[in-house]
């Protein structure tokens, strides 16, 4: 089977089937408060995950999807970050490596967390939240803890070019992408075993290498010993992170009118990003990463460079270009998007973040193409579907073959197909009301109000 074949319509059976495959997934990753990436390979709650989630969890269960943000936002720091791991305390320490013992932190309201951060993408989730089901309520609470998640990251994270940086490349969310290859060469490894216990669930061939995984832990392990607060051998300007960032600013400003607040600072933050990251990150059709520490910029083909198409100040121009380098250079007309640029020798269809295509990352330029392109947009929707239903609700793709790699019953892959199926406005499943529709026999309503699998 090939992702190169015309993408036929998705047929409303066909929808409906993945549908219920996908609130499947979302009821079994469900922990009462929050969901789990997967079972086995994840089993805290991740920060942008639980974003991905709730976008997701909006389009049939709005409580749940509230719920969700409301959990990992109630571990937030002091200082106003928002750690991208909340350690499940009934899990044990043994089941993930690095586990609390490791980062040992607490927020504020005792939860252990881990000490970075995770791009900021949750001011999207909670406004799209809002749009499914409006609770006016939800967003005067959520919107002080999205500001200051905002906040801590201009404190802390601003760049000398006026973008925002991260210390770690767990942080971009896009651990093992090779861009981060001639950074990362820089650092000098821990004399350290490391425990690999993600090698136990997924195959060493589709996972970063021990040589990443022991830079991985020295970085880790150097800003905790800065009280996570010094930079260390690590520090990017990251496209998709500063992307992140510049869209909470417009989703902030939407929020802040939304509660009766002056939504201006947010506009004019997310127009002045916007004009840094094409000042600072663009270059020959693409968006790039940039050392803080030596001030270069990372060439590199990563797929991350797509997503300020998201960005509602970015130039026509460059918008322009960029969509001409998805369908170019990235080949998205066949209705995937690699990770990685195809054809460069970093290039790997199925190694974590070195060429797989993945439902997230799609989705983000699936938004940014939708006003754009809508005839692109829909490709990668069809796409997007089409992955899912040939190797169900797994972690990543091979961007030809649809092969599913990774984790099976991956959270975030079901809760964005969900929303992409509602898009289009199949399966029952509407934009602007939130819930899936009830067939008899199949669907019922839980105690919390979510429609649940019967």
């Amino acid at each position: 089977m090939s992702a190169r074949d015309p993408l036929p319509p998705v047929g409303p059976e066909e929808a409906r089937a993945i549908t219920r495959d996908a609130v499947r997934v979302l009821v079994a990753n469900w922990e009462g408060c929050h969901t789990v990436p997967s079972r086995r390979l994840y089993p805290h709650q991740w920060s942008w995950d639980s974003a991905f989630i709730t976008i997701g969890n909006a389009r049939w269960a709005p409580r749940r999807a509230r719920s969700e943000l409301l959990a990992l936002f109630g571990a937030q720091w002091r200082d106003g970050r928002v750690p991208h791991i909340v350690f499940n305390p009934d899990v044990p320490d043994t089941s993930y490596f690095p586990g609390p013992a490791f980062w040992d932190v607490r927020a504020p309201c005792g939860a252990a967390t881990s000490g970075i951060v995770q791009p900021p993408v949750h001011a999207l989730a909670a406004w799209r939240v809002h749009m499914a089901d409006p609770d006016p309520a939800f967003l005067r609470r959520i919107y002080p803890r999205l500001v200051a998640q905002q906040e801590f990251l201009r404190a802390a994270r601003r760049s000398p070019e006026g973008l925002v940086s991260i210390v770690h490349p767990w942080e971009s969310g896009m651990d093992n992408s090779p861009a981060w290859d001639r950074p990362l060469a820089a650092v000098v490894p821990d004399p350290v075993v490391v425990e690999r216990r993600d090698l136990t669930h997924v195959s060493a061939d589709e996972r970063p290498t021990d040589s990443d995984y022991e830079r991985y832990t020295t970085l880790a392990r150097a800003y905790r010993d800065s009280g996570y607060r010094a930079n260390g051998a690590f520090a990017v300007a990251d496209p998709l992170f500063v992307t992140a960032y510049g869209s909470a600013e417009a989703a902030l400003a939407r929020i802040a009118a939304a509660c009766g607040l002056d939504p201006a600072p947010h506009h004019r933050e997310a127009a002045r990003v916007t004009a840094a990251m094409v000042e600072h990150l663009y270059a020959d059709g693409l968006f790039h990463a940039r050392d803080t520490l030596t001030g270069r910029l990372i060439r590199s083909g990563s797929a991350a460079g797509l997503t300020p198409l998201i960005l509602p100040d970015l130039p026509r121009e460059i918008a322009n270009a960029l969509v001409g380098t998805a369908v170019e250079r990235f080949g998205i007309e066949g209705g995937t998007l690699p990770s990685f640029m195809p054809g460069a020798p970093e290039f790997d269809p199925a190694r974590y973040w070195r060429g797989p295509s993945w439902i997230n990352l799609t989705w983000l330029v699936w938004q940014g193409l939708r006003h754009r392109r809508p005839d692109l947009a829909d490709l990668l929707a069809r796409g997007m579907v089409r992955a899912v239903g040939h190797a169900g609700m797994r972690e990543y793709f091979d961007p030809v073959t649809l092969e599913g790699h990774g984790c099976a019953d991956f959270s975030w892959s079901a809760a964005l197909v969900l929303d992409v199926l509602a898009r289009h406005r199949l399966a029952g499943v509407t934009a602007p009301g939130g819930h899936i529709a009830e067939w008899p026999g199949r669907l019922a309503e839980a105690h919390d109000g979510a429609h649940v699998l019967a």
